[in-house]
C-alpha cells in the first residue's frame, strides 16, 4: 500500500550546489541551493528566489560558478544556505571559503570545493525563480580525478534529503549506465 504526501519537493538524490558570485565590489558570496538540475547539455537549471543576495549578484554580473558540496565541507556549505550575505556581508569569508578567480566567468570558484560548473546567466523569471545557465567550463581539482576522470569516490558529494533535512553521502556502485539493461534485450 503506498501512502500519498500530495505535491512536494521529494526527489532523491537531490543534489546540494553552492552556487558562488561576486557583488558590485568583488567580494564574493556563495549560496546552498538543493533545488537543481541540468536542462540540456550545457545548460544548468536552478529555482532562486529573487531576495537572495547572490541572485542580486548574477543579474548584475551575468555569471556564476555552482560547485559540489562535499563530505568534508558539509559544514561551511550548510552554513551558506542559513546565513544571508543581505544580513551578514561578510558570511563567505566567515564560512572559511577562498575565493579563485575563475578565468572563464565573472564569478569565483571555491578553493575548498573541488569541482565546479562556471556558467554565464541565460536567463531569469522572477516568477517562477527559474534560473538557466550556460555550463562555460566544468573543472575539478586533480585530487578528485582518476585516469583524467572525475571520480565520484574522491569528490565525496553530499546530497539533500528534502523530507528528513539531512545531507548524505553518495553510495556504492550498484551498476553500469547504459549497459546493463541489456541483458533484457
Amino acid at each position: 500500500m503506498r501512502k500519498d504526501f500530495g505535491p512536494k519537493t521529494y526527489v532523491y538524490p537531490m543534489p546540494v550546489f553552492i552556487i558562488a558570485s561576486y557583488d558590485e565590489n568583488g567580494v564574493p558570496d556563495a549560496m546552498n541551493a538543493a533545488w537543481g538540475c541540468i536542462g540540456d547539455d550545457d545548460r544548468l537549471f536552478t529555482c532562486l528566489s529573487p531576495e537572495h543576495k547572490t541572485v542580486k549578484n548574477i543579474l548584475k554580473r551575468k555569471a556564476y560558478t555552482v560547485s559540489m558540496a562535499t563530505i568534508a565541507q558539509e559544514v561551511p556549505c550548510d552554513y551558506v544556505g542559513i546565513v544571508s550575505a543581505n544580513d551578514v556581508p561578510d558570511k563567505f569569508e566567515r564560512s572559511g571559503f577562498h575565493a579563485i578567480k575563475s578565468d572563464k566567468v565573472d564569478a569565483p570558484l571555491i578553493k575548498e570545493l573541488p569541482m565546479a560548473m562556471e556558467c554565464e546567466l541565460i536567463s531569469y523569471d522572477e516568477k517562477t525563480c527559474a534560473m538557466f545557465g550556460k555550463i562555460v567550463n566544468v573543472c575539478a581539482d586533480e585530487s578528485v580525478l582518476t585516469d583524467g576522470k572525475i571520480d565520484p569516490a574522491k569528490l565525496k558529494p553530499i546530497t539533500y534529503d528534502p523530507v528528513n533535512h539531512k545531507y548524505y553521502a553518495l553510495g556504492e556502485i550498484v551498476g553500469n549506465a547504459f549497459s546493463d539493461g541489456k541483458k533484457l534485450r
